[in-house]
Parts: C-alpha cells; sequence; structure tokens
C-alpha cells in the first residue's frame, strides 16, 4: 500500500490519538497535532514509532493562520498531506438560546469554521496536486439531535456538515473526497466528569447498549480514508450505537 501522510488536528487525546494508531497500523505517515499537550502527544508518537509505525509531533493553534501555515510547510517536506482529520476541539459556552450572547454563540460557530477552512484550504492545495486526498471532519450527532444548552456546538457543527458537502461537489473531480463522521457521546477525558447518571442515560437510549470508545471512531475514519473509500463523499456517518437514527 502506498504511504500516505495523514495529519490529525487535535490529535494527541481521545478520538485523535485512537486515529493516529490507527492511521499508522494500516502503515501512514501520521502527523499529531496538539496545541498544549507537548508530552501526550510526544508520548503517542513514541508508541506508534516503537510499535513500527511512523509519527511526528507538530504544535500549532489550527484557529490561527501563521500556526497553520507553518504546520502544512512541514508536512509539505515529507510530501504534503494525503489525508486531513479535522478534529480540534473548539470550547463553547453551554447555555440556552435566550441567556446566551451573540458573541458567545459567535466564538464557537467562527472557531469551528475558521479552523476547518483554513485547514482545508492549506490541505487541498497540496492533495490537488496529487490528484489523490481525504477529508474527514468531525462533527456530532447534536448537530442534527439538538439537546438543551448545545446551541452554539451543536449549530457549529451544522455549519461544518453543510461546508463538508460543499467540499465533496466541488472536489470530487480531484480526486478529493470529504466526509463528515459524526459521534454522540465518546468515552473520553473530555466527557469523564460528566455525571454518570447523565452517561446511564445516554445507555439506556442507546440500541447498542454502551458508550462510543475512540477506536468506534477511527475504525470509520480509517475506512473513509482509505482507497477503497474512493467513491464515499459527501456522507454524514453517526457513530453513536443508534443513539441518533436519521
Amino acid at each position: 500500500m502506498t504511504k500516505r501522510n495523514a495529519l490529525i488536528t487535535g490529535g494527541a487525546r481521545g478520538i485523535g490519538a485512537a486515529t493516529a494508531k490507527a492511521l499508522a497500523a494500516d502503515g501512514h505517515r501520521v502527523f499529531i497535532n496538539y496545541v498544549n499537550s507537548v508530552q501526550v502527544a510526544a508520548d503517542l508518537a513514541e508508541e506508534i514509532n516503537a510499535a513500527g509505525g511512523e509519527a511526528y509531533t507538530i504544535q500549532a493553534d489550527v484557529r490561527d493562520d501563521t500556526q497553520l501555515e507553518a504546520m502544512f510547510a512541514k508536512v509539505a517536506e515529507q510530501g504534503g498531506v494525503d489525508i486531513l482529520v479535522s478534529n480540534a476541539n473548539m470550547n463553547f459556552t453551554p447555555k440556552p438560546f435566550m441567556e446566551q450572547t451573540w458573541d458567545e454563540f459567535a466564538q464557537k460557530l467562527n472557531d469551528e469554521m475558521h479552523a476547518s477552512y483554513a485547514a482545508a484550504k492549506l490541505a487541498t492545495a497540496q492533495m490537488a496536486e496529487k490528484k489523490f486526498g481525504r477529508l474527514v471532519f468531525i462533527s456530532s450527532t447534536l448537530s442534527e439531535s439538538p439537546a438543551p444548552n448545545f446551541i452554539s456546538h451543536g449549530s457549529a457543527k451544522g455549519a461544518l456538515d453543510s461546508f463538508s458537502k460543499y467540499l465533496a461537489q466541488e472536489l470530487g473531480p480531484v480526486g478529493i473526497t470529504s466526509n463528515i463522521v459524526a459521534p454522540g457521546m465518546v468515552d473520553t477525558d473530555a466527557t469523564k466528569d460528566a455525571p454518570q447518571e447523565f452517561k446511564n442515560m445516554i445507555i439506556q437510549f442507546t440500541p447498542t447498549q454502551r458508550l462510543a470508545q475512540p477506536e468506534d471512531v477511527a475504525s470509520t475514519i480509517r475506512f473513509l480514508v482509505s482507497e477503497g473509500a474512493s467513491h464515499i463523499t459527501g456522507t454524514y456517518t453517526p457513530v453513536c450505537g443508534g443513539a441518533y437514527l436519521p
């Protein structure tokens, strides 16, 4: 199999880390992007390399254009990005609409879309030269199935879902696919402090009767970036054990 360069934003923990391991196991060269998790990212790269894979860490805040450009320039030194997994988590203010300000709402929308847009812009410039590319954006089932206090998060992810469809339509002729992976609640560091009662409620309404693990999401990404998925683009794939059924 051809070794591809896979860049995973927010790649040091949770879904990003599981994806880095999965793609490295498939023979890809993985670039683990992080902002503050210096040691965690370094440990992950060391684990992948010790297992026979090839992994590198790259520090960059994906909301900053200068840092983004520098990151893509580093990957270009090794042939450019073939696979982009846009996974960086953007904080938001959980509030109901009537208590939320426009600035609070706009912060999440702008951070989410700017990071995804700017990263895709730089990635596709490198992909188009090769007539090959895989874009995967990590959304959320909350973009389609609203929950209290998640209006900024769900709306931003909804914009991301639409953005991916437009990319799929426009970039298909140059060999680039674009797909959405939408996890439900995933058992990661980000959700470890959620009340157990809430987790139990999610499990109760999930047909598979469990929370998603990062590896569940990584396995879906693994397929969508594979050679065998060349005719799959513009899709929205929930990874939630059937908790959300469109």
